[in-house]
Parts: C-alpha cells; sequence; structure tokens
C-alpha cells in the first residue's frame, strides 16, 4: 500500500464536528474534536474528550420514556427511574444499539469513526465559508496528537484542497508527533496552564516539562520552515488553579524570555460554567459545578498582569463573560423573555 492509499484508510475516533466556530483559529471554522487527552484536567470544560473510548450519554430533555433502549441492551446496563436514566457503566460495552433504536436521539454515543477521506469530504462542505471569511478547520480535542497518524493524514488532505489549517493541542504529545502534525499545519493553538510544575501535576495529572519542552521545540520549528505560520497561546483563566496574579506573570516571563519573536497572541480564556450538564450525562462529579464566573476586576487584574509580563502589550487579549456582565445578561434575557409572553398592548415599544 503506497503512502496515498494509506492516508485515505487511516481511521480516527472524533466525538463532535462543531461548525461556524469563531473561537479556534481566524474566520470562521469547523473544529473537529478528537476522543481522547492525555491530561485529565480540573476544570475540563469537554469532559467527554478525556476518554479516548466510546461513552453513552442520556439526555433527559429528548427522552420519551419509550423504554425501548431497555430492552434493547445486550447487557442489560440501563434503568429508568424517576431520577432519570441510570447507566450502569461498568458493565456497559458502550456497543450503542442504544442509541441506534432511539426513536428521540435522548441515547447518544459520544465518539464516531471516520477515515481520513470521509472526514475531509464533510469538512470541506463548509468551504464557502472558510473562503468568504478567512476561516479553516481546527482540529482540537482531546489531543489530536495522541491520534497522531489520523490527525497527520486529515491535515495532509486538507492543506492539498487549500484549506487552512489549525492544530489545538495541550502539549502533552510526544516530539515525534510534533513532527508528523506541524509540516501540514498553518496556525498552532497551544495551552499553556500552569507555570509552577507541581501545581501544574496537581490540577492535570502531569508535570509541565515536557509541555514547556514541546513548546519550545514548536517555536524553533516555526523559525526553520514555512509551516506553521503562526503560534497562538491560551492560558483557561480558572478559580484556585490559573486564576493568580503570579501564575500569569510567570506565564508571560517565559513567553517574553522564549518565544516572543514567533507569538502573535496569547488569550486569557475566562472561566465559564457552561458544561455542568456534560458531566452529569456521564454520572461524573464535576469540582467546578458550584463555581461562579470570575468578577471583571479580577480578570481585569490578570489582563494587567500578562500585559506587564514582558510580552507585546497588543498580543494579550481576553475573551470570556465576567459576574457582572452574565448577570446583565440574565436580567435583560428574562425581562425580554417577559415582554414577549406579555399582551400586545404591554410590551414596551
Amino acid at each position: 500500500m503506497n503512502a496515498e492509499q494509506s492516508s485515505q484508510t487511516e481511521t480516527g475516533r472524533i466525538f463532535e464536528i462543531q461548525r461556524m466556530s469563531t473561537e479556534d483559529g481566524p474566520g470562521i471554522r469547523t473544529t473537529v474534536f478528537f476522543k481522547g487527552c492525555s491530561l485529565k484536567c480540573d476544570w475540563c470544560h469537554n469532559p467527554e474528550s478525556i476518554s479516548p473510548r466510546p461513552q453513552v450519554q442520556w439526555i433527559d430533555s429528548r427522552c420519551i420514556a419509550c423504554r425501548t433502549c431497555l430492552t434493547a441492551c445486550p447487557e442489560k446496563a440501563l434503568t429508568l427511574t424517576a431520577a432519570g436514566m441510570r447507566i450502569q457503566r461498568e458493565i456497559c460495552s458502550s456497543c450503542g444499539v442504544c442509541a441506534d433504536v432511539c426513536p428521540s436521539t435522548a441515547m447518544e454515543i459520544i465518539g464516531k469513526e471516520w477515515r481520513t477521506a470521509e472526514l475531509i469530504k464533510e469538512v470541506l462542505k463548509d468551504r464557502a465559508y472558510f473562503d468568504q471569511s478567512g476561516g479553516g478547520v481546527t482540529l482540537s480535542g482531546g489531543e489530536p496528537g495522541l491520534q497522531v497518524h489520523f490527525a497527520a493524514a486529515l491535515l495532509k488532505g486538507l492543506r492539498e484542497h487549500g484549506v487552512h489549517t489549525a492544530l489545538d493541542t495541550c502539549g502533552l504529545l510526544s516530539q515525534e508527533a510534533l513532527e508528523r502534525l506541524l509540516p501540514y499545519t498553518v496556525l498552532v493553538l497551544y495551552d499553556l496552564k500552569i507555570m509552577d510544575p507541581d501545581k501544574h501535576r496537581t490540577h492535570t495529572g502531569h508535570s509541565n516539562e515536557r509541555i514547556l519542552g514541546n513548546l519550545l521545540y514548536t517555536a524553533e520549528f516555526i523559525r526553520r520552515h514555512l509551516y506553521p505560520r503562526e503560534l497562538w497561546l491560551r492560558t483557561p483563566v480558572i478559580p484556585t488553579a490559573t486564576a493568580s496574579e503570579d501564575n500569569i506573570f510567570a506565564i508571560g516571563r517565559f513567553i517574553a524570555e522564549h518565544l516572543g519573536d514567533v507569538v502573535q497572541r496569547w488569550d486569557l480564556c475566562a472561566f465559564n460554567n457552561l458544561c455542568k450538564d456534560k458531566y452529569s450525562r456521564l454520572d461524573r462529579r464535576w469540582a467546578y459545578a458550584e463555581q461562579p464566573l470570575l468578577e471583571k476586576a479580577v480578570m481585569t487584574r490578570l489582563w494587567e498582569a500578562a500585559r506587564s509580563s514582558g510580552v507585546e502589550p497588543s498580543r494579550v487579549h481576553w475573551s470570556g463573560a465576567t459576574l457582572l456582565e452574565q448577570e446583565n445578561a440574565t436580567t435583560t434575557a428574562a425581562a425580554l423573555s417577559s415582554e414577549k409572553s406579555a399582551p400586545a398592548e404591554y410590551r414596551r415599544s
């Protein structure tokens, strides 16, 4: 089998294809989320990405209580109770039979096998948006580098179609994987979470030694090669974990000392709690379930710490809602809902 045939038969496991994304690189993008991650961050906003295996989830708002899935399950791992669907995950094989027979799509399998050629064809359906907006396709996860042969074949195929490619990585992958992926990547989105190695291990399950080493390797690769053309760094701003001025300033010093010539952008991504339902669907407890959004004053201080760290200030960006903004948005939404439900003569003009 030659290299071209091999690239067409590579398969990988994807848990979501998100279209019309504006947060994973320039322009309008289609983000392909890979199943399986090398980190286990306390605050993970995609808990379905951590395990490389397919997983079953139940979406209560769709369920019509027909119990078709209970009868079909070969392991008898499902029980519908007054509190909802109970999945005995210790015996569930994630075979997908329950999802296949569910008439309301309340049962879902997270993680689908794709062939390279099929996935390229699927994402190219969005090419008109890429061309008009300067967008493209981003590989995210999870960690795409854990499925390096599939990810490399996908990136290579997209570049052959002239599509802008971005690789979103946590940095905990082999250097050999980076060598395979970088030549077909136009933009690298690299997570830099915590500078202290012990704190990094506490909150993510691993030290940051390899992550920092791979970041330096990526920067040197950019200096020596045509691709990647750009490197963007992203720091999730998480209460009790990453959201300290000392941590943000230390990250900035590292960037300024080692990466100032290759980093175009550093994003501080404010904590959000929109993923709570994802954890409940997987029967998992989320340590941040009751954590409110950060206050605007806190994000402002962290943004100022980043801008004073030695990084070119114009490269520091801040995204995400803060507590006051969220409260205002909720109040406005409630008011609008009330207006819509009131008789026409009582609505404000």
